[in-house]
């Protein structure tokens, strides 16, 4: 199987006044993508990833594409944070990783018999210290098909 899947992340609530993108590529060698701030309305982020492998084998799909990070049984998605989204004048300089732990073929099936769905998460835009969340999302709630 190679297909494209659509996903959506739901940044709730981050800090005002903050660039937040979603990072293509990986190393030195990426950009920051669809860049936002918050404004009144939390921030959204919407992409594809390429679904590889045969259910009759593999537990678990295998993600690829320009915004998947990470090992084959590890992989996330950075959203890039101030400085690390270009944003030169900030003073956070953070990214959040995003797991694409628990997405199943089941619900890869799911999206792919029904057009126009998607699989989404919400994540906290705001941490602990009042700044903008930055590592690694927790407690990670997962991917529902909306």
């Amino acid at each position: 199987m190679d297909q494209e899947l659509p996903l959506r992340i739901i940044l709730k609530n981050p800090p005002k006044g903050v660039d937040f993108g979603l990072q293509k590529g990986s190393g030195s060698h990426y950009e920051t993508v669809q860049k936002q701030q918050f404004d009144s309305q939390d921030l959204e982020f919407n992409f594809t990833v390429r679904v590889k492998g045969n259910q009759g084998t593999d537990t678990q799909p295998t993600l690829l594409g320009p915004f998947v990070q990470g090992p084959p049984n590890a992989r996330f998605v950075y959203l890039d944070i101030g400085t690390c989204a270009g944003q030169i004048a900030s003073v956070w300089s953070r990214r959040l990783k995003i797991p694409l732990l628990g997405i199943s073929w089941e619900m890869v099936n799911q999206l792919l018999k029904n057009d126009g769905q998607v699989l989404e998460t919400q994540v906290p835009g705001t941490g602990k210290d009042n700044g903008p969340t930055c590592g690694t999302v927790k407690p990670f709630t997962g991917w529902q098909t909306k």
